[in-house]
């Protein structure tokens, strides 16, 4: 009997580390968004400075909702050095401050001057015509 509570709890946890999602950026040096189509939707961070307020308080609201990023693919991609001229920084072309939002077929679809918490990202992202057809795929019966 000891057993099977200690596999149930294995599963339990297992689960709960699953549930708790780390947040990971990647940093656009270090990315390719030619990799990402049709795989994930790439949220850009741009700022001429990783001293920006206004990037250190985007972090600070994205850290605070792994989970609602994971469940919508979402990858962040940061860019706080503007004269490495990253290949993701020479397609977007930011200016100053930049929260870039883009769907899995690779177009720009949204672009903000100031920090989003993770429920405003999360509503326009489900606006998306892809995200509207992933769920109606995922659960079939609301058509």
């Amino acid at each position: 009997m000891k057993p099977l509570y200690i596999l149930v709890f294995t599963c339990l946890l297992s689960t709960v580390a699953e549930a708790q999602t780390a947040f990971a950026p990647r940093a656009a040096s270090e990315v390719v968004l030619a990799d990402l189509l049709y795989e994930k939707r790439p949220v850009v961070v741009f700022a001429d400075s990783p001293a920006d307020p206004n990037f250190i308080r985007q972090m600070e609201l994205l850290a605070q909702d792994p989970a609602g990023l994971d469940e919508r693919d979402v990858v962040v991609i940061t860019d706080t050095d503007p004269a490495a001229l990253s290949d993701v920084r020479r397609r977007l072309r930011p200016r100053g401050f930049s929260l870039v939002i883009m769907d899995k077929d690779g177009r720009t679809t949204l672009r903000k001057p100031l920090p989003w918490a993770v429920r405003e990202i999360g509503n326009a992202i489900d606006k998306f015509p892809t995200a509207m057809i992933e769920e109606l795929e995922r659960y079939p019966s609301g058509r």
